[in-house]
């Protein structure tokens, strides 16, 4: 997640949809006063190659949290922060309104049928494999849920985000996102976290019918916003 209180956008990142490389692109923008959340040490070396800020400002300092949130450090053992994928409800919540409404707020979303291949070659980079038949029947697939439709939807489905990219257009929605932030040139992206999945392997070659219906339904929601189609 990046907040720039710079530029005036807040990036929320779902999983599988090349969030990790928007994220090292947008870093290189940012300012000292923004927020950056942690990610893994092979993408922090990454974000370091492509000179973008690494971690900053994403603890919160003990002096501007409630007594609610003090309480609950007593608890847990564990300060308030922004953290990778935080969804938009927790985010609103520890900026304000204020900061939140003043905030252009974007994510990404990809075609479920070809985000669950993805993310069936990072889950399961060495051999042996499961099958991606008894993969999609795994409680893994939650992930995409957790990282996706509900990170920037609260709990009565309403969008929190003013646009949600596409994946297969990602340079393209980007450099509309540019162009209405007043970002000073066009977004480079490294390629983070690939090179797992087969070249050129289509969903279409690898699914079963049975996959197919089982991934509409579980993605009912994402296929009808966005029209995603087999």
């Amino acid at each position: 997640m990046i907040l720039s209180h710079r530029h005036h956008f807040i990036f929320l990142k779902t999983a599988k949809t090349a969030g990790t490389s928007v994220e090292i692109a947008l870093s290189r923008i940012a300012g000292p006063e923004d927020i950056i959340t942690p990610i893994s040490a092979n993408d922090e070396r990454l974000r370091q190659e492509w000179g973008g800020r690494g971690p900053q400002n994403h603890r919160l300092p003990l002096q501007r949290l409630t007594t609610r949130q003090l309480a609950k450090i007593a608890f847990t053992w564990r300060r308030p922060g922004f953290y990778n994928h935080m969804p938009a409800t927790e985010v609103r919540e520890l900026i304000g309104d204020d900061t939140w409404n003043a905030s252009f707020r974007f994510c990404i979303e990809r075609n479920p049928f070809d985000r669950v291949i993805s993310l069936y070659w990072w889950c399961h980079r060495r051999e042996p494999r499961p099958s991606i038949s008894d993969f999609l029947r795994s409680p893994q697939l939650q992930l995409l849920t957790k990282h996706g439709i509900e990170l920037y939807t609260d709990s009565a489905g309403r969008m929190l985000v003013d646009q949600v990219l596409r994946y297969e257009r990602l340079e393209e929605d980007l450099e509309s996102v540019r162009l209405k932030l007043g970002l000073p040139e066009p977004l480079r992206l490294p390629r983070a976290k690939s090179g797992h999945r087969p070249e050129q392997q289509s969903w279409r070659d690898v699914l079963s019918t049975a996959d197919r219906k089982l991934i509409e339904t579980r993605f009912k929601r994402e296929l009808q916003l966005f029209g995603y189609e087999w």
